[in-house]
């Protein structure tokens, strides 16, 4: 509970380099994640090369703080073959979920930078990375270690008990 209660989104990172092992760990969290009758519509696109992030940080007008990360994930669906077709989004967003708690389990900072359904930021994307044909970006988790800054604020207990309904 407390990485849940601790995830905030970070968009100002040092330039250190995420560890291979720490790398590994969040793909595995984002594995780890449920899919619709266990499709597991994801692949995973591990971007280290600067210049790769810098054109990804253009893919959307949110993604500029991409560009001072040293390291982006970069999810996609697998398009072909999908038993549940309709739940892929649903399943990618929670692989997505899973490496930003991972994330700050391992100290790293990380911010969920949108992609789908926006053909023209699906169109960048594929092209910074050469995502081949059936398969689709999703998102990307731009990431790295969190620079502190002065502006930031206590995390807000979002717990509202109007939204909650017993039936």
């Amino acid at each position: 509970m407390n990485e849940i209660f601790a995830r905030r989104s970070i968009r100002k990172f040092l330039p250190t380099m995420v560890e291979d092992e720490k790398i590994e760990q969040l793909l595995r969290a984002g594995m780890a994640a449920p899919s619709a009758g266990n499709q597991q519509p994801w692949e995973f696109y591990v971007v280290r090369d600067k210049r790769v992030i810098q054109d990804l940080s253009h893919c959307s007008p949110y993604a500029g703080c991409a560009a001072g990360a040293s390291l982006a994930i970069v999810v996609c669906s697998r398009d072909e073959n999908m038993r549940f077709p309709a739940f892929i989004n649903l399943d990618l967003s929670a692989a997505v979920e899973n490496i930003l708690l991972e994330a700050v389990h391992l100290d790293l900072g990380a911010v969920w930078l949108g992609v789908a359904p926006y053909k023209a930021r699906e169109v960048l994307v594929r092209r910074s990375l050469g995502v081949p044909k059936g398969l689709t970006p999703f998102a990307i988790v731009a990431m790295g270690y969190p620079q502190a800054t002065a502006e930031e604020k206590p995390r807000e207990d979002r717990y509202d008990p109007s939204r909650v309904h017993y039936v």
